[in-house]
Order: C-alpha cells, then structure tokens, then sequence
C-alpha cells in the first residue's frame, strides 16, 4: 500500500497500469450482470423443484414483493463484494484492505460512530420532508401498517442482506471504481462524479428519485476521501436501505419498492435528502477531526 495516499489514491501501486483499471472495471460489470442471471435462474430452478411461489412475477419479469422474491433482488447485488476484492487483488495485485480504508481495513469502531451520528441526520431528514409536505399542502399520511405475519419475514430478510447488498454497491462504486480512476488522475471529482453518474444509472426511479440517488453518490464519494475510508459511506447507505425496505413492508407494497419505476418521488423529498445529507456530512468532519481519523495512508 503506498504510503501518504488518499483514499483514491490507494490503488497507485507499482503494478498500476490504465489497462488494469479497465480490465477490472469490465470483468465487475460482467460479473453484476452474471451474478444477476445465476442468482435469478437458481431461485426460479429452487422455486419449481420444491414447489414453491415464484420468486419473479411472470407478467412483468420483476420480482415479487415477498420473502423469496426481495432475498433474490438482495442476492443478486450482495455477492459482488466478493467480486470487487478478488479484481482488486488478481487484477490491480493489491491488498484487499485497501479497498475499505486507508488503515488498510475497515475500521469498525469508527463506522459504528458514523451509524449512530446517521440516525440522526436521519431523522432529522425525514422531519424536514414532513415540514416540507405539510407546509405545502401535500398527502403526507402514515404507512399503512399490513400486519405482523406479513411485516417480519420480510423485515428478517432486509436486516439480514442489506447490510451485503449496501456494502457491496459501496465497495463497487466509492472504493473500486473511485480507486481505479484514482490510479491515474489526481483529482478526486472526476471519479466521484462519474461514480455517482453509474450508481445513479443502475435505478430505474424518476428524474427526482435518480437526482436523490446521484447526489447521494457524491456526497458518499466525496466523504469517503475526506475521511480515507468506506465506513461513513456504507453506514449510512445501510441505515437508508433498511429504511426505504422496512416501510415497504410495513405498508405491504414491497413488490411496488422493487419496481423503482413505480416509486414516486416527490419534491418535499429533496428537501429531506438535502438536511439528511447537510447534517451527516458535516457531523462526519467533524467527528472525524475530534477523533483524528487517519485520511492518508501511512
């Protein structure tokens, strides 16, 4: 690992070359795609050998809003983890901690911290986007609640895979894919921006829902080299999934939640998103500068 580096800097080894990053880059973009069809065809393969409720709704090829159905859709991101670790080591020939800090590893006394400090920006988020839709006169109603026996085994699934599925989309975009451009430019932001760009491309939300997902792309980047690590990254991407699947749930449109199209996203929205992310990003600085977080390699 080299030392005095930036988080998106790690990947400037002696074995960097402009070709290696974008082998890599390919072979995780057909891997996502691979692990996608494997995953999809065994569950549907499970599905009919034991009887079983298709995990896909055959009139739309999506997948159902049930236990089987979400476990797929999480499973088919999750395992890129895996993926994005062994690129790094067999193509960039790199330690596989560097992939999560500049600490060589993932620190995880100081993403509990930035788990406790999202709570907050969350809630303080969500009341803003309350505000927000009271103030302008828009439906702001609670979730309809479905019932315990349809709420908790989809509730079990979401704690016990997302927290795969969030982490892996962050190893994919804020540490391979900002590392890889970072090999080679020394200007953070054009990794950042453009991660975020593809991280945006992969949902399927209205112009609003991927302005959200985009902006929060690059708030994500541009706190993973501010603090040297994936750690405030994943955390709140993790808190914000369980969220968004757990009311899903709790309202009994989970099949609605997988189908991003369907998602409406409205305004007021964005003005939570902007206070979510305005007091988690600068409580993330500045708990990172009380604590002394590293943000060089050394």
């Amino acid at each position: 690992m080299p030392r005095g580096a930036r988080f998106d800097h790690l990947a400037r080894n002696e074995a960097a070359r402009p070709w290696r990053s974008i082998v890599g880059t390919l072979l995780i973009a057909a891997g996502f795609f691979l692990i996608g069809f494997v995953v999809v065809t065994g569950c549907m393969v499970l599905a009919a050998l034991f009887g079983l409720p298709s995990p896909v709704d055959p009139s739309t090829g999506l997948s159902e809003g049930t236990p089987f159905g979400l476990g797929m859709t999480l499973m088919s991101i999750a395992p890129m983890l895996l993926l994005v670790v062994g690129t790094a080591v067999l193509v960039q020939r790199r330690r596989p901690g560097t992939l999560s800090s500049v600490a060589g590893r993932l620190r995880w006394g100081w993403m509990a911290r930035c788990a406790g400090l999202s709570v907050l920006a969350l809630v303080l988020g969500q009341a803003a986007q309350w505000l927000a839709l009271s103030v302008s006169g828009a439906d702001s109603d609670m979730v309809d609640w479905v019932g315990w026996d349809v709420f908790l085994p989809l509730f079990v699934v979401v704690l016990l895979l997302v927290p795969f599925q969030a982490a892996a989309e962050e190893y994919v975009f804020r540490g391979w894919f900002l590392q890889a451009v970072g090999a080679h430019v020394r200007n953070p932001v054009w990794g950042i921006v453009i991660g975020a760009a593809l991280f945006a491309s992969l949902h399927g939300y209205s112009w609003l829902g991927l302005a959200d997902v985009f902006a929060f792309g690059v708030v994500m980047g541009w706190l993973s080299v501010r603090t040297g690590g994936l750690e405030a990254a994943i955390a709140l991407h993790v808190l914000n999934n369980v969220l968004a699947f757990g009311l899903s749930a709790a309202a009994g449109d989970m099949e609605q939640s997988l189908n991003q199209s369907e998602v409406a996203v409205p305004w007021q929205g964005l003005i939570g998103t902007a206070v979510q992310f305005l007091v988690y990003g600068f409580g993330v600085l500045y708990l990172a500068k009380k604590r002394s977080i590293a943000t060089i390699s050394g």
